[in-house]
């Protein structure tokens, strides 16, 4: 992240973070692949069931995209750091697009399907690992906060939308929905390669030892680090409850319908109502809420997510589990961005992408765990119960988080020591200063104006 401090008079503008044409280039690349995978996947699950009448098949399908995540996402985000950014980003695009022409050809079998997005969604960690490294040295200050909130929304409100038009073109014809996903990663690439300065690599041949070992060492810095290790425990605990709802809908929309409304439409509001509200706590969060303020919200936005879901314990209706949900949706955001940018504020350059892949892992590994936990407990208990309970544990575990909060002067030092380190590829040499990032010309009196903050469910990740 840039080492540039937010501004004092407020917060910044979304004219201003548009004016950065890299940002342009960035954003527009990543809405249209986001669109296109969300497309795909719709598509995919109905071509797959199609082609097979199998459930399993079908939902394999769709789950085959977590599996590079949990079993080699950090390994994979390493990649990004050894490379420069803007040509992991392009090759990544690049691969993804020949590989979704591949899945798009007419008559194969299931198991060859399955193997091609398997091998598709390989590029993903180390493609986003990439883009998040590469965002502190296109936006400064709060320009980045706003920056990372507005991708963290587009990527909520992409899910809507792909899910929507895959659907739609998945009923017509699933090929032409895969070649949309194709064509979207094609113009993905051209806007990158175009639209980005190319910068060296984070990591120079020097700091490189082995891809493992360099691994390891981003897991070492995210949760050797007192800082980052209190705001990776601080996101971890937050989706262990903010994505249960949208995990339990289906069954709870079966349940709690009581004839007041169709169980599909039930279903529906519960899923959307959390990303709609991310969405819209996102923006205003950002946009409204002076930059030292959203610091000071930390703690009791951390505690109020999970505390707008305990009336849950009461049975409500569909509609207003969807506002709990929303409700929820919007505090997170609230609290992601500041906590994003603080995290990737006190990450030294060479490390980002290491660390963005430790903690999408981590979020991946986190949702999964809470959705299977909590399913496991509603085959015994009422959904309401559970999800109540489970709550309340939330809010208790965010007051013992908050309590841990690190104080003002311990997040500026770990600033200040990301600020003079440089990756070695034994560890992180605080003793030499880091060779000159670009975007550190653009840093001047405001870095000592305070904090600045800011996202991966799959879209909620750091970075």
């Amino acid at each position: 992240m840039s080492d540039e401090g937010p501004s004092r008079e407020g917060p910044a503008t979304f004219r201003e973070v548009f004016a950065q044409r890299e940002y342009r280039a960035v954003f527009t690349a990543s809405a249209l692949s986001w669109i296109g995978d969300f497309v795909a996947k719709a598509a995919v699950t109905v071509l797959v069931y199609r082609d097979t009448q199998s459930v399993g098949y079908s939902a394999a399908a769709f789950a085959v995209s977590f599996l590079p995540w949990l079993i080699g996402g950090p390994l994979l985000a390493t990649l990004a750091e050894r490379y420069r950014y803007r040509s992991v980003m392009v090759a990544c695009d690049l691969i993804r697009m020949t590989l979704m022409v591949l899945v798009a050809i007419p008559g194969n079998e299931p198991w060859l399907i399955l193997c091609l997005l398997f091998a598709t969604t390989l590029a993903n960690p180390p493609s986003q690992a990439a883009r998040s490294a590469l965002m502190p040295l296109i936006l400064t200050g709060d320009r980045l906060v706003v920056g990372l909130s507005l991708n963290s929304s587009t990527g909520q409100a992409a899910q809507v939308l792909g899910y929507l038009v895959g659907a739609a073109l998945a009923a017509v014809d699933p090929t032409a929905a895969l070649l949309v996903n194709a064509a979207t990663f094609a113009v993905s690439a051209a806007l990158v390669r175009f639209g980005v300065a190319d910068r060296p690599p984070a990591m120079t041949s020097a700091h490189r030892s082995h891809l493992l070992r360099e691994t390891g060492e981003g897991f070492r810095i995210v949760f050797g680090t007192p800082v980052l290790r209190a705001i990776a425990l601080l996101v971890f605990s937050g989706m262990l409850f903010s994505i249960v709802p949208e995990g339990l809908a289906a069954a709870w929309a079966r349940e709690g319908t009581s004839g007041s409304m169709d169980t599909g439409t039930a279903q529906a509001v519960i899923m959307a109502a959390n990303p709609v509200g991310f969405i819209l706590g996102g923006l205003l969060i950002s946009r409204a809420v002076a930059p030292a303020r959203r610091l000071v919200l930390i703690r009791p936005l951390a505690v109020l997510a999970p505390l707008v879901l305990v009336p849950s314990l009461f049975d409500p209706p569909p509609l207003v589990v969807a506002l709990l949900a929303g409700l929820c949706g919007f505090a997170v955001a609230g609290l992601l961005p500041v906590a994003n940018g603080l995290f990737v504020r006190a990450l030294p350059n060479g490390y980002r992408a290491r660390a963005f892949g430790v903690m999408a892992t981590g979020l991946q590994v986190i949702q999964g765990l809470a959705v299977l936990a909590t399913g496991l407990l509603a085959e015994r208990f009422p959904i309401p119960a559970v999800v109540g309970w489970w709550s309340a544990a939330g809010v208790l575990l965010m007051l013992a988080g908050a309590a841990r909060w690190p104080s003002r002067a311990a997040i500026d030092a770990a600033i200040e020591a990301a600020g003079n380190a440089t990756p070695t590829g034994r560890g992180v040499d605080r003793g030499h200063p880091r060779p000159a990032a670009p975007g550190d010309e653009q840093r001047g009196d405001e870095e000592a104006g305070g904090v600045p903050g800011e996202h991966g469910r799959p879209s909620h990740a750091v970075g």
